[in-house]
């Protein structure tokens, strides 16, 4: 897992927190606890995926252009970090001898990708607007 989610996640709960709020990436990053140029990056995500519209020039900046009600973290994940659960490197060598160390590496991908869909449905029952509720709540 990588931080981009978390990023995306918070930013768009940032975003819901201020509804009808332009938010620059400064202030977005302030909250966030990172620098403007990631948050630059991630919210350009956002924005492709149709969660958020821009404006720029002064007073530009970010506003959500979703429902967060309509905003599934699933739907975040896989547009900011999908198949990130299984690592860029695995052990073994297909061409070894060892029975082992030659099939490791597609048994881990087979469970990598288990892992994805059942980590994607349960990121499905989990909406921005309920995120922001939890925090609401501590």
């Amino acid at each position: 897992m990588n931080s981009e989610f978390t990023i995306a996640v918070h930013s768009l709960v940032f975003l819901a927190y201020l509804p009808e709020h332009m938010a620059s990436s400064d202030l977005i990053a302030e909250n966030v606890s990172t620098n403007s140029a990631r948050i630059r990056k991630i919210m350009s995500c956002l924005r492709k995926s149709g969660f958020v519209k821009t404006k720029e020039g002064i007073g530009g900046g970010y506003i959500l252009n979703r429902n967060p009600e309509e905003i599934t973290l699933a739907q975040v994940y896989r547009a900011v970090s999908c198949g990130t659960i299984k690592p860029s490197w695995c052990t073994g060598d297909p061409e070894q001898a060892c029975l082992v160390s030659s099939n490791i590496q597609v048994v881990m991908d087979q469970i990598f990708n288990d892992a994805e869909i059942y980590f994607e449905k349960y990121l499905d029952q989990i909406t921005i607007s309920s995120v922001l509720e939890k925090i609401k709540q501590c």
